[in-house]
């Protein structure tokens, strides 16, 4: 049997609140698998920890117990060869677009040759080529987008971790970077883990759809999405079968915060 891209077994995490007088449980039995070259998005109730088990995944964030292994190899900090995009692309003013993009390569001990042939290629799966020479507060946030994703894919990384990347976009250039997203990572085959409170985004994007409880999280549902790809938005918006999985989604989240809701009132 093939290893997953990444496991997770068993795994908690507990953050100290107060001052560390008190704790905070965020995430309780997490057992995930996600197989190589699957894009699955991670979604739930507010506060549920989906970040949180995004970060632990990446290395960024220590988990408390169980055990997290991508490539077969555990995780104990940021693991090599995986890329990062986030709400804020981060980007460093004082260099152009091209070089924003070849920072990710600059450690590699490529060849000029090499770095500037991926780089152009990268550029140009995100019609950045144009742009190359601009600095990024000359670029609308969409473009800026582009750049982070760019430099997150440019050294070919074995998963990419996405943080709610398009959460601070206007609604049309959030849907047309959702298309030039799932193109992309279509051509690359990139395990992708995307982090989103928009279930259309999740239904639209994914394979799998893991749908966490309100906090602590725990693992409600996985959800398969067996639409065929390409997959074009004008269809996707009349799918019938599209419709039904934004339904049972929404009807799995909303169950959970009308419970996390009723909960809270009666503690009150």
């Amino acid at each position: 049997m093939t290893e997953p891209a990444i496991r997770v077994d068993q795994v908690s995490k507990t953050f100290a609140v107060n001052g560390g007088r008190s704790s905070l449980a965020v995430l309780e039995d997490i057992q995930l698998h996600i197989e190589k070259g699957t894009f699955v998005c991670l979604v739930g109730p507010s506060g549920c920890g989906k970040t949180t088990l995004l970060k632990m995944m990446a290395g960024l964030t220590r988990y408390d117990r169980g055990e997290i292994s991508l490539r077969g190899r555990t995780v104990t900090g940021v693991p090599d060869n995986i890329g990062f995009v986030f709400q804020e692309p981060g980007l460093l003013p004082w260099r152009s677009v091209y070089r924003n993009v070849d920072l990710a390569l600059e450690s590699k001990g490529m060849s000029a040759d090499d770095r500037r042939s991926a780089v152009e290629r990268y550029l140009e799966m995100t019609g950045l080529t144009a742009f190359a020479k601009y600095p990024p507060y000359q670029l609308s946030g969409g473009m800026q987008q582009r750049v982070g994703l760019a430099r997150a894919l440019v050294g070919e990384p074995d998963v990419l971790f996405m943080d709610e990347p398009f959460g601070s976009l206007d609604a049309l250039t959030r849907a047309r970077l959702q298309e030039e997203l799932a193109t992309i990572v279509g051509k690359t085959g990139t395990t992708t883990i995307f982090v989103t409170h928009d279930v259309d985004e999740a239904v639209y994007l994914s394979d799998r759809v893991v749908v966490l409880s309100a906090r602590p999280g725990r693992l409600q549902d996985v959800i398969d999405v067996k639409l065929p790809r390409p997959r074009r938005r004008q269809e996707f918006r009349i799918d019938p079968a599209a419709a039904l999985l934004r339904a049972r989604i929404l009807e799995l989240i909303e169950s959970q915060e009308i419970q996390s809701e009723s909960a809270i009132t009666a503690s009150a």
